[in-house]
């Protein structure tokens, strides 16, 4: 490589001398191998090279004796080292190989290339428009406007399968929304499977609403799947979406492997007796779940009792819906036991089940025991009067009960209850009763229809009259037909 005149100064101090190396050169001759001096048969010998001290005249060839004057310049410059001239030597052909690796190693410039820099885009709207004209739907106005706001409720859209695809595309990107709402918008199992696609890679969605939707099977499958991959969403409703026991397997799974999932909404499908058996087992296995909604299926018998064994297992739910199913007494009894041992529920909702006055006497016994149960709602059971106050009974007996509230709601009670009631207040001021209303204040709205001017005291004293056999019912028929046929005697 031939270097440049300021680097040759620069080096100059580190080359050695004429005189160093003329002494090297001697020494060189002096050795030799077998009698065959080891100098290069290259180089000259020392007395003939140019540059020499030596007072030896050489001789010329014949050639020589006529070359001009300017060809002896020219050849004294060629003679020159390029390092004193400051020239630089570039090879006019290079080896193949050398031209090869030449050609593939990158090579530099000092001239500024500008890059063509596309600006980030967090929403995402960029990749949405995109996405309308590959699934040829039309962009969602509402969307572009607030796909920058923290929540997008979306609901009755008429977004259909492609329409969720369009924008389940642009939200894997997104970091602004949290809360994402697409409830009643048709996106049946394609459309449920490409918000579950996009929740593996979005990590910024902590809650999601997809009721209404006929996910069916393909549905349940796909988000399933996500929720044993995400780690990010705490709250999930997937209510109405034709759920049946196939996809019951589906969600035991997510539930038994997810811990993240604190919020979980299933009510209004089609689950059985099997899915009770399924979902009791993963209730049971369950470590972070706080709140579980399972209201509006079809849990009777076997698969009431599952779901209340789970509960008894659980050490982390503190709400639990299972309202409008079909529990009945045996499934109500269930229940009871499971809140012997279960230490941790604070809400109890088993409104609407069928439960007659046994399953209430049953269930009663275990309000007992409990110390963590706070709200309990059994309203529009058949529990009559008395099953109400079994419970309440129960509750005055348990002085570490944590009862707050009670819903009774179109259960119709008596004068019995409204005194036990009025016991209990004065231990549990705090405790709030919701009630159908009182046989006595049923009475007089019923007997104020008839259209006939009474006084309270009157209606009291009649009241107490047809009440024959104290039980605080009376048949108001018997009322009506003593009215009309003018037999009614005090």
């Amino acid at each position: 490589m031939v270097l440049g005149k300021r680097f040759s100064k620069d080096m100059s101090p580190m080359l050695p001398s004429v005189e160093e190396a003329k002494d090297a050169e001697e020494e060189e001759g002096s050795h030799s191998l077998g009698g065959i001096p080891s100098r290069p048969p290259s180089r000259p010998l020392s007395t003939l090279s140019r540059g020499s001290v030596s007072s030896k005249i050489v001789p010329r060839s014949e050639s020589a004796k006529f070359m001009t004057e300017e060809d002896v310049k020219q050849e004294t410059s060629d003679d020159i080292p390029t390092e004193e001239k400051g020239e630089h030597i570039v090879s006019e052909k290079l080896p193949e190989d050398t031209a090869e690796d030449t050609k593939s190693e990158d090579w530099d410039t000092d001239l500024e290339i500008k890059e063509v820099k596309h600006s980030y885009d967090p929403s995402g709207k960029a990749r949405y428009l995109s996405a309308c004209q590959l699934f040829g739907v039309v962009p969602v106005s509402f969307f572009i406007r607030h796909m920058g706001d923290s929540e997008l409720i979306m609901r009755h859209h008429g977004l259909g399968a492609q329409g969720t695809k369009a924008i389940a595309l642009s939200l894997v990107t997104n970091t602004s929304i949290v809360n994402l709402n697409l409830s009643d918008n048709s996106l049946e199992g394609e459309g449920g499977a490409a918000v579950a696609d996009m929740l593996k890679e979005n990590c910024y969605i902590s809650e999601l609403h997809l009721c209404d939707n006929k996910l069916a099977l393909k549905g349940a499958k796909a988000l399933s799947l996500m929720l044993m991959e995400n780690i990010t969403l705490q709250r999930v409703n997937l209510s109405g979406n034709e759920f049946d026991e196939q996809a019951a397997s589906y969600f035991s799974e997510a539930l038994m492997n997810n811990q993240k999932l604190e919020f979980m909404d299933l009510s209004h499908n089609m689950f059985g007796d099997r899915s009770g058996e399924i979902l009791g087992a993963a209730i049971a296995e369950n470590t972070g779940m706080l709140e579980l909604n399972l209201s509006w299926n079809h849990f009777r018998k076997k698969g009431a009792v599952a779901i209340a064994k789970g509960l008894g297992a659980n050490i982390f739910l503190r709400v639990l819906d299972l309202s409008y199913n079909g529990f009945g007494n045996e499934g109500a009894a269930a229940l009871g036991e499971a809140l012997k041992v279960n230490n941790v529920l604070e809400e109890v909702d088993i409104s609407n089940n069928r439960i007659a006055l046994q399953g209430a006497v049953r269930f009663a016994l275990s309000l007992k025991e409990n110390k963590t149960v706070r709200v309990l709602k059994m309203a529009r059971n058949p529990i009559q009067s008395d099953g109400c106050f079994a419970i309440l009974k129960a509750i005055q007996s348990n002085s570490e009960s944590a009862i707050e509230s009670l819903d009774f709601s179109d259960i119709v009670v008596n004068k019995q209850f409204d005194d036990l009631y009025s016991a209990v207040k004065t231990n549990m001021p705090n405790l709030s009763i919701k009630l159908g209303g009182n046989s006595d204040m049923f009475k007089r709205t019923c007997i104020k229809k008839t259209g006939i001017a009474m006084s309270k005291e009157e209606i009291q004293q009649l009241t107490t009259f047809l009440d024959k056999d104290k039980s605080g019912m009376i048949d108001i028929s018997v009322f009506y037909r003593a009215l009309t046929s003018g037999c009614l005697q005090p």
